[in-house]
């Protein structure tokens, strides 16, 4: 069914982040923990999580707290940590109408998580950016929660369980990409070659002294910018074989 309305895109959004909100939930347990170890009050982590929405750059930032790093320190390492999403907040810029006005396109910019872009970017044509808040207004309550969980109950909870919450996210993350997967093969194929890349980068100690950000921006515009010259994409939006 097409959609006409914001009424419309704003409930599509939302129901796009129950699962990502979920997922959220779980791993954001372990932040929690994280964060209590770093002498943040329940109150405190809570805000932190609200505001910001990066599970990578929250972990770094309350273990660098914890060793009593520098201002200058947290403030690079989070840099690192996060220069993905301008990368994503790119790409995104390119599914919006050209009419959209900037306060909109500004406000996206705190929306931009993994999942939530992912969700985002897997719309077909234009997207609303209502949509994307949509997604948002039920993922990062989620998010919030589940670091106040983590706080208050997290060292109460056997070890085990925590692996196991933790892996939901990776499971609710591969159901975003793999309906597209499924109908292009082209996608499909760039998915497992972004696997086996990201796994020899782990693994090779060549690329050892490379930071996990960096590694993933670096992956990130190989992958995208190789693709884009292979199969470019015409400006109706069909892809060349």
């Amino acid at each position: 069914m097409q959609i006409v309305t914001k009424k419309q895109w704003l409930f599509r959004g939302m129901r796009a982040g129950i699962p990502i909100s979920l997922g959220y939930f779980a791993v954001a347990i372990s932040l929690g923990i994280a964060a209590r170890n770093a002498g943040f009050s329940a109150f405190q982590a809570t805000l932190t999580s609200f505001l910001i929405n990066a599970s990578a750059g929250e972990y770094v930032g309350f273990t660098l707290i914890a060793a009593g790093a520098s201002y200058l320190e947290v403030f690079i390492m989070e840099a690192v940590a996060n220069a993905r999403y301008l990368l994503m907040s790119c790409a995104l810029s390119q599914k919006l109408e050209p009419r959209t006005p900037m306060w909109k396109r500004l406000l996206l910019g705190y929306c931009i998580t993994d999942e939530v872009f992912g969700a985002s970017i897997a719309v077909e044509g234009h997207v609303d950016p209502i949509f994307t808040y949509g997604a948002m207004m039920i993922a990062v309550p989620g998010w919030s929660l589940g670091t106040l969980t983590g706080v208050l109950l997290g060292n109460i909870m056997p070890p085990f369980l925590l692996s196991a919450l933790s892996v939901s996210l990776y499971g609710m993350f591969i159901s975003v990409f793999i309906p597209e997967a499924k109908k292009n093969k082209i996608v499909a194929s760039l998915i497992l070659i972004s696997f086996v890349a990201s796994f020899a980068f782990m693994k090779i100690p060549l690329f050892d002294f490379i930071s996990e950000g960096i590694k993933i921006i670096v992956l990130t515009v190989l992958i995208s910018l190789a693709t884009a010259i292979i199969f470019p994409v015409k400006e109706g939006g069909e892809r060349d074989a």
